[in-house]
């Protein structure tokens, strides 16, 4: 099945509340329940939703994103499956560019973040790091 505008629209109304029923999203988008219901598998069974999740508020959180760059004799997948073992990162991205990989850690406190930091530079393979503490979360 090829992804149109409907599709697009149940995927906006998801994203902005994955709890939201499918008789109100078939009422917003003027489906029925069962239309809505067969798009909504039919974009699980694709891979295009990959899971629902849910939000929790980290107001006393900290956050950090660290940029790796790894040697260019290892795997990038590797490392990356190494640091999914990190309970505090969050978030892996390989990306393109000067480094490779871009993590996001939430952890209690400063002294956390360095504590992970510290594991995740343990990791053979790891060339360098750069990390970003984040301030503010906007969006």
């Amino acid at each position: 099945m090829r992804r149109d505008k409907i599709d697009d629209n149940i995927l906006t109304l998801l994203r902005n509340d994955s709890r939201e029923s499918f008789v109100d999203i078939g009422k917003k988008l003027k489906l029925s329940e069962s239309a809505v219901r067969r798009r909504v598998k039919s974009l699980i069974t694709e891979g295009v939703i990959k899971k629902f999740t849910i939000e929790i508020e980290e107001s006393n959180k900290t956050s950090a994103m660290v940029l790796i760059s790894v040697h260019s004799t290892t795997d990038t997948s590797k490392i990356s499956t190494q640091l999914m073992k990190i309970s505090s990162i969050k978030t892996i991205y390989e990306i393109t560019g000067q480094y490779d990989i871009i993590v996001i850690i939430n952890a209690k406190n400063i002294i956390e973040i360095n504590n992970c930091i510290d594991e995740l530079r343990k990791i053979s393979g790891i060339a360098d790091t750069n990390t970003v503490i984040i301030l503010k979360n906007i969006l």
